[in-house]
C-alpha cells in the first residue's frame, strides 16, 4: 500500500518557501508517523506544500504520486490549506482514503466531521493508531469517522523521526548558532495550567508529561552527529526543565559523550529561579539560548493567565541566565483580555530591565481548545473571522477591547529593548524582501512588516 503524507504549512510563508530559518524545519509529527508506517512495510512519500509553486503544481503532484492513502497534519492556522489539499485529492482520485490528524483535528474534530473530503480523523497521537488503520483498510474494514489515537506510555518505544521524509537540512534561527543544525523532541505534554494553552495540550498528550529516557535522546544525538555532523541543535519540548533529575542526567551524559555543540531549549521563569544549579549545569553543557515565556510584566495579568510565575521571578530568571552567559529569547503577549494600558506599560518596563537578546512579541490570539478561548467566546470579544488569523502575529486585531494603535506603538518600544539595539530590524528586512513576491497573496503581511520596520527605525 502506498501512503502519501502532506504538510500544509504555507499560511504564513506561502508556496515555494522551503528555505531559511524555521521555513526549513521538518514537522516531527509527520516524520514520526512516517517512521512508524515504514516499519510496517508501507511505502511512504511526502508532499510538502512549501516545496510547490502553487495549487496547479499540487494538482500535478497529486496525479503523479498519490496512491491508496493520504495522511494530512493540521494546525488550526493551516486549516484552509489542509482542507483544500484534501478536496483536490478527492476530486482527482476519489477512491483515495484521506486521514487527518494533528492539533486542530484533535481539538476540533466536530469542525471536520461533516467534510466529505475527509474519511477519518485521528485525535491525539498516531504512530500506533495510523498503521493499525492501514491494516484495517487492507482487511476491507469500514473506517470510523473519528478515532482516538493510542497513547504510548513509554516514548522510548516510539520510533525516531524519519528525517529522510523532508529531504531538507534544517537551518539555525539565530546567527550565533551554526549549521548544520538539527531539532529533536525529548517529551510530550506540559504539567502547567496556563489558560491560553490548556486544556488543548492535555487533549493532545494527556495529563501526564511523558519523556524519553536520557539514553534514548543521547543515542539519537549520536546518530545525528554521525549523519549530519551537526554544530548546533534545539530541543523542541514545551518546557524541557520540568524534570530537574532528567535535565541533570542529560547534562552529565551529554558531556560524558564528548558533545560540545551549543543548543537551545525552553523553560519557565519560576523553574529557573527554583533550580539555579540545573540552569548552571545546562549552561556548562552548552545551553546558549533559553526561550522563556514571560508573557506579561503585570502580576495581575500573570495571575489571570494562570501562569504560575510573577514579575519578580521573570526579572530574577533573566538575571540568572545572563550571569551564566545564556542569552534570552523573550516571548510575551500584548492585548490580552482585561489587560489595561498601565499593565502593558508594566510589560514594557520589565523588558527594559531584562534587555533580552531577542524580543518575540505577539498580539494575544485566542486559540481553540484553551480555557481563555472559551472565556473570550462567552464575552463575545473574538474578532478572528478565518483560520488564517490564528497566526501568532503582531499586526492584526484579534479581540475587541484593546487599543491596537497604542499596542503597535508599545510593540515597537518593546522591540527596542533588545540588548543589541534593534537587531530585529535585520530580520524584518529579510521578511520584507521575501514578502514582496507574496504581496498579491498576503498584502497585510507585507504592509505590516514594512510599517513595523519603519517604526523601529523612527
Amino acid at each position: 500500500m502506498k501512503v502519501t503524507l502532506i504538510y500544509p504549512g504555507i499560511t504564513e510563508c506561502g508556496f515555494n518557501s522551503l528555505k531559511g530559518n524555521e521555513g526549513s524545519w521538518m514537522n516531527h509529527g509527520l516524520a514520526i508517523i512516517s517512521a512508524a508506517i515504514k516499519a510496517k512495510g508501507y511505502e511512504v512519500n511526502l508532499i510538502d506544500l512549501r516545496r510547490l509553486t502553487g495549487w496547479e503544481h499540487y494538482h500535478q503532484v497529486v496525479d503523479e504520486r498519490v496512491g491508496e492513502v493520504v495522511g494530512i497534519t493540521m494546525m488550526s492556522v493551516d486549516y484552509d490549506a489542509a482542507v483544500t489539499a484534501a478536496k483536490i485529492i478527492k476530486k482527482i482520485k476519489p477512491k483515495t482514503k484521506v486521514f487527518v490528524g494533528g492539533p486542530h483535528a484533535s481539538i476540533c474534530p466536530e469542525e471536520l466531521e461533516p467534510l466529505q473530503c475527509i474519511d477519518c480523523i485521528i485525535r491525539g497521537e498516531g504512530e500506533i493508531t495510523f498503521p493499525q488503520m492501514l491494516k484495517d483498510i487492507a482487511d476491507g474494514k469500514n473506517l470510523p469517522k473519528v478515532v482516538e489515537g493510542h497513547r504510548l506510555e513509554n516514548l522510548d518505544e516510539s520510533p525516531w523521526a524519519d528525517r529522510d521524509l523532508f529531504e531538507c537540512q534544517e537551518e539555525p534561527f539565530v546567527p550565533f548558532l551554526k549549521a548544520p543544525f538539527v531539532t529533536l523532541i525529548a517529551g510530550r505534554g506540559c504539567r502547567y495550567n496556563c489558560n491560553y494553552c490548556q486544556p488543548a495540550e492535555r487533549i493532545m498528550f494527556g495529563k501526564k508529561v511523558r519523556r524519553r529516557s536520557v539514553t534514548s535522546v543521547i543515542d539519537e544525538l549520536r546518530y545525528l552527529d554521525s549523519r549530519y555532523h551537526f554544530k548546533s541543535f534545539m530541543l523542541h519540548d514545551d518546557c524541557l526543565t520540568e524534570d530537574r533529575r532528567w535535565v541533570m542526567e542529560f547534562c552529565r551524559q551529554y558531556k560524558a559523550e564528548g558533545f560540545t555543540q551549543p543548543f537551545v531549549a525552553q523553560s519557565r521563569a519560576d523553574l529557573i529561579c527554583k533550580h539555579r544549579d540545573m540552569v548552571n549545569a545546562l549552561g556548562k553543557a552548552g545551553l546558549k539560548l533559553c526561550i522563556i515565556g514571560f508573557e506579561s510584566g503585570s502580576d495581575r495579568v500573570l495571575k489571570f493567565l494562570r501562569k504560575g510565575c510573577t514579575r519578580q521571578q521573570n526579572l530574577e530568571a533573566a538575571r540568572i541566565c545572563k550571569k551564566l552567559g545564556i542569552k534570552i529569547w523573550a516571548n510575551y503577549m500584548l492585548g490580552l483580555p482585561t489587560e489595561t494600558k498601565q499593565e502593558v506599560l508594566e510589560t514594557y518596563s520589565m523588558l527594559k530591565e531584562i534587555k533580552p537578546y531577542h524580543c518575540s512579541p505577539a498580539f494575544y490570539t485566542p486559540h481553540p481548545g484553551s480555557d481563555l478561548f472559551e472565556i473570550g467566546k462567552k464575552m463575545g470579544i473574538h474578532l478572528i473571522m478565518d483560520h488564517a488569523s490564528y497566526r501568532r502575529n503582531s499586526y492584526e486585531p484579534k479581540i475587541k477591547g484593546p487599543d491596537y494603535e497604542f499596542l503597535k506603538d508599545m510593540l515597537y518600544k518593546t522591540i527596542a529593548t533588545e540588548e543589541k539595539g534593534y537587531p530585529g530590524i535585520s530580520t524584518l528586512s529579510r521578511l520584507e524582501n521575501k514578502s514582496k513576491k507574496l504581496l498579491a497573496r498576503f498584502p497585510l503581511l507585507y504592509r505590516g512588516i514594512k510599517f513595523i520596520k519603519q517604526k523601529c527605525r523612527g
